[in-house]
C-alpha cells in the first residue's frame, strides 16, 4: 500500500532514513518529557510574590532553590542529546561562513541556559529552564513534521513533475528564510542591548524571546509540507491526467505561498510585541509551535481537498483541457 499521509512511514524508505526518523522521534519524546517535568518544578516560581508573609516567602524560596537545581539537571540531557542536531548544524554552517536556522536556535538556547545555570548556582535571579526545554521540544516537533513531509514522496512521472515544482519554489523560500534569520539576529542583539541600558534585569528575557522568534521553523516547513500533500494526493488517487497534475501543482503553489507568507506575517506580528517586553520566552516558543502547526494544517487541507475531488474531475480533466 502506498503512503498517502505525510505522517505515515513510506514503504521503500532506506534503513538510514528510518534510523534518522527513529532518532528524531526519540529526541522529541525525551524533550517533551523533560519539558513537562521542568514546567512542573518551575511552578513554585510562578507563585512567588514579595507580598507574601516572611515565613512563607522564606519557605517558598527554599523550595524554588531546590526545584531550580532539579530543573537544571533535567535540562542538561535536553541540551546535550535532544538539541545535538542543532549544535552540529550551527557549527558546520558557521565554519562555512553561512547562517542557517540552527544559528539563532543555538544562540537562543545558550542565551537562556547560561544565565539560568548561573542564577541557580548563586541562588538568586531568574531562570529559564522551562523556556529552554519548551523551545527544544517544540522545535523538534516542527522538524519532525518537516521530516515526515520530506519523506512522504512517491515515485513516477507525475511525482517527478511535483518535485520539479518543489525545487523551483524552495529556492525562493530558502532565500526569504535566510534574510529573515539575518535581520532577526541583528534585531535581537540590538533590542537586547537597548534593554540592557535601560532595564538590564529584563534584557536577557527579551533577547531570548526574540531569538526564539527568529527561528524560521514554519517557513522551513511551508514548501515541504505542501509538496508532501501533493505527493500524498497522487498516491491516494489514481488516473491523474497531465492537466490535473498541472492543476495540482498550481494548487500546491498557492498553499505553499500561503504557508510562507502567512508564517512571515505571524512573525512580524509577534516580533514587535517581543521587542517591547510583552512576550515571555515560553510564550515565544508556543507561538513558534502554533505557526508550524498552522502550516501543517493548511497543507493537510490541500490533501483533503484533492482527495475529496470527484474521480471524474481527475480522469476527465484532459478532455476539458
Amino acid at each position: 500500500m502506498r503512503a498517502f499521509s505525510i505522517f505515515s512511514t513510506p514503504q521503500g524508505l532506506s534503513d538510514a532514513a528510518r534510523q534518522k526518523r527513529r532518532h528524531m522521534l526519540a529526541r522529541m519524546g525525551l524533550a517533551w518529557l523533560a519539558m513537562m517535568q521542568v514546567m512542573m518544578f518551575a511552578f513554585p516560581g510562578y507563585l512567588r510574590s514579595n507580598d507574601m508573609a516572611p515565613d512563607n516567602l522564606e519557605l517558598l524560596d527554599q523550595a524554588i532553590f531546590i526545584m531550580n537545581w532539579i530543573s537544571m539537571v533535567l535540562t542538561v540531557p535536553v541540551m546535550l542529546y535532544c538539541a545535538s542536531p542543532v549544535w552540529g548544524g550551527a557549527f558546520s554552517r558557521m565554519l562555512q561562513g553561512r547562517v542557517s536556522m540552527d544559528v539563532p536556535v543555538a544562540l537562543g538556547i545558550i542565551a537562556a541556559f547560561i544565565p539560568s545555570a548561573y542564577a541557580t548556582w548563586v541562588g538568586h535571579g531568574e531562570v529559564y529552564f522551562d523556556s529552554v526545554t519548551m523551545f527544544v521540544a517544540f522545535l523538534l516537533t516542527a522538524r519532525y513534521l518537516e521530516l515526515c513531509a520530506r519523506q512522504a514522496i512517491g515515485a513516477g512521472g507525475a511525482h517527478a513533475i511535483i518535485e520539479e515544482f518543489r525545487v523551483a519554489v524552495s529556492q525562493r523560500a530558502n532565500q526569504l528564510a535566510f534574510w529573515f534569520v539575518v535581520v532577526q539576529l541583528g534585531l535581537a542583539f540590538l533590542v537586547g542591548a537597548i534593554w540592557y541600558i535601560y532595564a538590564p534585569e529584563r534584557a536577557i528575557a527579551v533577547m531570548v524571546a526574540l531569538l526564539v522568534m527568529s527561528c524560521p521553523c514554519a517557513m522551513a516547513m511551508s514548501v515541504p509540507t505542501a509538496v508532501a500533500a501533493a505527493h500524498a494526493s497522487l498516491s491516494a488517487r489514481t488516473g491523474a491526467s497531465d492537466f490535473m497534475v498541472v492543476r495540482l501543482s498550481q494548487a500546491t503553489g498557492v498553499v505553499a505561498r500561503q504557508n510562507l507568507y502567512g508564517s512571515v506575517a505571524w512573525h512580524f506580528l509577534m516580533v514587535p510585541l517581543a521587542a517591547i517586553g510583552l512576550v515571555a520566552p515560553w510564550v515565544a516558543a508556543i507561538s513558534m509551535l502554533l505557526s508550524s502547526l498552522a502550516v501543517a494544517a493548511n497543507s493537510w487541507r490541500l490533501f483533503r481537498r484533492q482527495v475529496r475531488m470527484p474521480t471524474s474531475a481527475w480522469q476527465g480533466a484532459a478532455v476539458q483541457g
